[in-house]
């Protein structure tokens, strides 16, 4: 029944011919701006950290967002990578992100690092917010080295009714030391020890809402024992990078309007493999609750793994980021 109002509520307000009348653009919960913007600086900020500030070329203001918003950045190369806005939302005239270099990563951050540039050009999509900074009486910010980006603004917004944690290797590894609220406690490893998250996660009040960021383990730790701790809060994650494939078997997808198909391994995304043959593919999230890439079913069984799509939606469609073929084929309109 639940899903049945759900869906009656995204035709009226969403997608149906009303929407426009009944449920106006709202400039901040909006997604899917492309804005092409211009480096305006690139600084460092620790130690391979750099923080790349961008505005319109022709100063006019860019759309609103709130903490934990993210933008989608097009790169040079065609690479497209998502980072935190980790500046002031009240500056409608330039977003900043920041940017650590991972060495052994798939080259986007060593891009940024080696080739932007104050003047170069580059694409923009969003704001998107997919990490919800709610009302809560009290919150706990726990962060973890590059982990900051989101929870810095968030920090800022929840004043006094905040705790920030900061945790990182060394402090010259941890960028914008000098912008915590006064109250932070920062926690470099080579000062602390390693982090006990457990321990850091009680020092919420109750009914807080707790914010963690960071590398998968503090957020593993967290999911294991916050509601041990405190099952009156509210636990609120967010991710870098694209969740693991678990229990994945290879199967083939057919792309009917390009008449392309692509084999998919066990270990690998439907995105991913259709990036192969089809790279202009549209997607943001890479963790199945933005909707970007939402393509239609054709033919197929599909296993869901999405946070999104309602019962009556996955008859017929897929988020290609997440969810893979239940069988052996899948057919798809793209």
């Amino acid at each position: 029944m639940l899903g049945g109002v759900i869906d009656v509520y995204k035709h009226l307000f969403v997608s149906g011919p009303a929407a426009t009348v009944l449920s106006r653009p709202n400039p901040v919960r909006r997604t899917g701006f492309d804005l092409d913007l211009v480096v305006e600086s690139v600084t460092r900020e620790a130690d391979d950290v750099v923080a790349v500030t961008l505005r319109a070329p022709d100063g006019e203001q860019l759309p609103s967002w709130r903490p934990g918003s993210h933008v989608d950045v097009f790169l040079p190369s065609g690479r497209q990578r998502q980072y935190s806005l980790c500046g002031d939302p009240a500056d409608r005239q330039r977003y900043r992100i920041a940017v650590r270099r991972i060495t052994d990563g798939e080259g986007g951050s060593r891009e940024v690092h080696q080739t932007l540039r104050a003047g170069d050009p580059l694409h923009v999509r969003g704001p998107r917010n997919a990490f919800t900074f709610v009302e809560a009486p009290s919150y706990l910010f726990l962060a973890g080295g590059i982990g900051i980006t989101p929870i810095l603004p968030m920090a800022k917004a929840a004043g006094a009714r905040g705790q920030l944690i900061y945790t990182g290797r060394t402090r010259s590894a941890m960028p914008f030391l000098a912008e915590l609220p006064a109250h932070a406690d920062v926690r470099p490893d080579d000062e602390c020890g390693v982090p006990v998250v457990e321990e850091l996660l009680a020092r919420a009040e109750p009914g807080a809402a707790v914010y963690v960021c960071g590398p998968p383990p503090m957020l593993e730790a967290a999911q294991r024992c916050v509601f041990d701790l405190d099952p009156t809060g509210s636990l609120h994650t967010e991710r870098f990078s694209a969740l693991p494939v678990t229990d994945g078997k290879p199967f083939r997808i057919e792309l009917a309007r390009s008449r392309k198909s692509v084999r998919v391994e066990a270990n690998e995304t439907a995105l991913s493999a259709i990036r192969r043959v089809a790279p202009d593919v549209t997607y943001s999230c890479r963790q199945g609750f933005c909707g970007t890439c939402r393509a239609g079913v054709l033919s197929g069984e599909v296993d869901h793994r999405d946070r999104l799509l309602t019962d009556t939606e996955r008859g017929d469609r897929m988020l290609i980021c997440v969810s893979r073929a239940a069988g052996d084929e899948l057919v798809l309109d793209l």
